[in-house]
C-alpha cells in the first residue's frame, strides 16, 4: 500500500569556501594568450586557455569559470556564436570581449548579445583588470540574490504550500513585502490571514520593529476606540491614568487589524483621519501624537460588498487597500491538504514525543473528501489529535474519518454509510445556527448579537469560537 511519508529531519547545506576566481582566456593568438595568462596570475586569478571557440565550449562544460575573456575573431568559431553556446550553459557568467580597432561596432553588438563589456587589443591591463574585477562581483553579486530568491522562495512555500492557487499569494508577499504599502488580507476563517501578516512584516524594512497584533472583534464595541487612540487621565469614568492606544504603541513598527468588518463606522471616520494626517487624538487629550507606521488589515468579508452595502467606508477602503492579497481556502487548494497534513503532524509529534511516520492511503483519502471550513485551523486541530490519539507509527483512515465527524459533523461525507448522529450533537447544530443567524441579523456586531441571545460577551466568543464562525 502506498503510503505519505511523514518527513523526521532536515538536509542541511554544505558551505563552500570562495576561492581564487578562475578565468577562461579564448583566444587564437599563442602570445597575447600567454600575456594575459602571466598578468592574471600575477594579480592572484587562476586561469585556462583555449585556441578557439570549439575547445572553449568544452572546457567551459566540464568547469564554470568565474568569467570569460573571449576574442572575437577567431576561426570555427567567432566570438559571438561562441558567447551564444556559452551562456546556454549558464547565462550569469561574465563575457568580456576582446577585439581590434575596427571591430568596435562589432564589440557594441556582442554587448547587445550579452557580453559584459569590450577590451581593445593589445590590452590597457589596469583598465582590462579593473573591468574583469567589476564583472566578477557583478556577477557574484547576482548569483547571490538569485540564491537568496531562491531560499526566500522555499521557506514561503513551506509555509504556505506548493499549489498553483498559492503561488499568486506568494508572489504578492514579495511584491508588498518590502514597501511600505497598507495591505487588506482577504479570506475565510482559518486560512493563515494573520501568517501572511507576520511574513510581510518580517520581510520588511520595519521587521526589527514593533508587530502590534489587535483582534477588533474581541474588544467591545465601546472599547474599541480608546483601545486603539489611547485616552488621557479623566478621560472618561475609571481612566485613573494616561494610556497610549495600539497605534502609538505600534509607532515605526507595524499595527495588524485582524476582523476589520467589526469596526464601527465611528471608529472608521477616526482612523481615515489618523491614516492622513498620521496623527493620533487620544480620547480627552488636546495635543495630538505624531506616529509612524504601517497598517496590515485582515477581513472574512469581501470588503467591495462591505462598501456597497454602507457598511464600511468607501474612503478608508481605498486608503487601507492600497495592496489586497486574497487567501484562497483549503478547499480550493486541495494540492496543499496532504503537505500540511504531514507538516502539522511532523510538529505535533515533535510536541508530543510520538512516533508517527505515514498517513495511509485510506487517511489521505478521507482527508482529500472533507470540505474543510475552518480551513489549516481546522486541519490542524484534526492532525494534532490524530498524532496524540495514534497508538503506532502510522494514522489510519478509521481514525481520521472519526476525528473528522466529530469536529464537523455536518459537512462529513465518510466512506460507509453515516449513522444517525446523537442528540448532544444535534443541539449543537441548532445552536450553530441561531449563533449565525443573530450575527448576520446584527452584521457581526458581538456585542448586541450577545444581548439578543442573553448571554455575556465572552460565553457568544466562546462559542463562537469553538463553531468556527469568526
Amino acid at each position: 500500500m502506498r503510503r505519505v511519508q511523514i518527513p523526521h529531519h532536515r538536509v542541511k547545506e554544505t558551505v563552500k569556501r570562495k576561492e581564487a576566481s578562475r578565468i577562461l582566456i579564448v583566444d587564437d593568438e599563442t602570445d597575447l594568450r600567454g600575456i594575459i595568462r602571466d598578468v592574471l596570475r600575477d594579480e592572484g586569478f587562476l586561469t585556462t586557455e583555449a585556441v578557439d571557440g570549439i575547445e572553449a565550449v568544452k572546457l567551459f562544460k566540464a568547469d564554470v569559470p568565474d568569467a570569460v575573456l573571449l576574442d572575437l575573431k577567431m576561426p570555427f568559431m567567432d566570438g559571438i556564436e561562441t558567447m551564444r553556446e556559452l551562456k546556454k550553459m549558464d547565462r550569469a557568467v561574465p563575457v568580456i570581449i576582446l577585439t581590434g580597432h575596427g571591430d568596435v561596432k562589432t564589440a557594441v553588438t556582442a554587448i547587445k548579445a550579452g557580453a559584459y563589456d569590450f577590451s581593445l587589443k593589445p590590452p590597457e591591463f589596469d583598465r582590462l583588470l579593473l573591468t574583469l574585477r567589476r564583472a566578477i562581483e557583478r556577477s557574484e553579486l547576482e548569483r547571490e540574490v538569485a540564491k537568496v530568491n531562491t531560499i526566500i522562495e522555499s521557506s514561503l512555500e513551506n509555509v504556505f504550500g506548493k499549489s498553483r492557487a498559492i503561488r499568486m499569494v506568494i508572489d504578492q508577499i514579495k511584491q508588498v513585502a518590502g514597501t511600505d504599502f497598507s495591505v487588506v488580507i482577504q479570506g475565510e476563517t482559518g486560512t493563515g490571514k494573520s501568517v501572511i501578516a507576520e511574513t510581510i512584516k518580517n520581510m520588511s524594512k520595519r521587521s526589527e520593529k514593533q508587530f502590534v497584533c489587535v483582534d477588533i472583534g474581541l474588544i467591545p464595541d465601546l472599547l474599541v476606540e480608546s483601545e486603539l487612540f489611547g485616552y488621557r487621565k479623566g478621560a472618561f469614568t475609571g481612566a485613573d491614568k494616561d494610556k497610549a492606544g495600539y497605534l502609538e504603541i505600534a509607532h515605526r513598527g507595524t499595527i495588524f487589524l485582524d476582523e476589520l468588518e467589526n469596526m464601527s463606522s465611528h471608529v472608521q471616520a477616526k482612523l481615515l483621519s489618523f491614516i492622513e494626517k498620521k496623527r493620533v487624538y487620544p480620547l480627552g487629550g488636546t495635543n495630538p501624537v505624531d506616529v509612524d507606521l504601517r497598517i496590515i488589515a485582515a477581513t472574512n468579508k469581501d470588503l467591495r460588498v462591505s462598501v456597497q452595502k454602507k457598511e464600511f467606508r468607501e474612503d478608508l477602503y481605498y486608503r487601507l487597500g492600497e495592496f489586497f492579497i486574497q487567501m484562497p481556502s483549503l478547499r480550493e487548494r486541495a494540492d496543499d491538504i496532504s503537505f500540511f497534513a504531514c507538516k502539522f503532524v511532523f510538529e505535533a509529534c515533535i510536541e508530543l514525543n510520538k512516533q508517527v511516520k505515514v498517513l495511509t492511503d485510506g487517511a489521505v483519502e478521507a482527508l482529500m473528501r472533507h470540505s474543510w471550513p475552518g480551513n489549516l485551523r481546522e486541519l490542524k486541530n484534526v492532525m494534532r489529535r490524530a498524532a496524540l490519539l495514534s497508538d503506532g507509527d502510522e494514522i489510519t483512515q478509521k481514525s481520521i474519518e472519526g476525528l473528522i465527524a466529530e469536529h464537523c459533523p455536518e459537512n462529513f461525507s465518510p466512506s460507509p454509510v453515516s449513522t444517525v448522529p446523537p442528540l448532544k450533537e444535534a443541539l449543537k447544530d441548532v445552536e450553530k445556527k441561531i449563533i449565525r443567524d443573530t450575527l448576520e441579523k446584527t452584521r457581526g456586531n458581538k456585542t448586541r448579537a450577545a444581548e439578543l441571545l442573553g448571554i455575556s460577551y465572552k460565553n457568544l466568543f466562546d462559542k463562537i469560537r469553538d463553531y468556527g464562525l469568526r
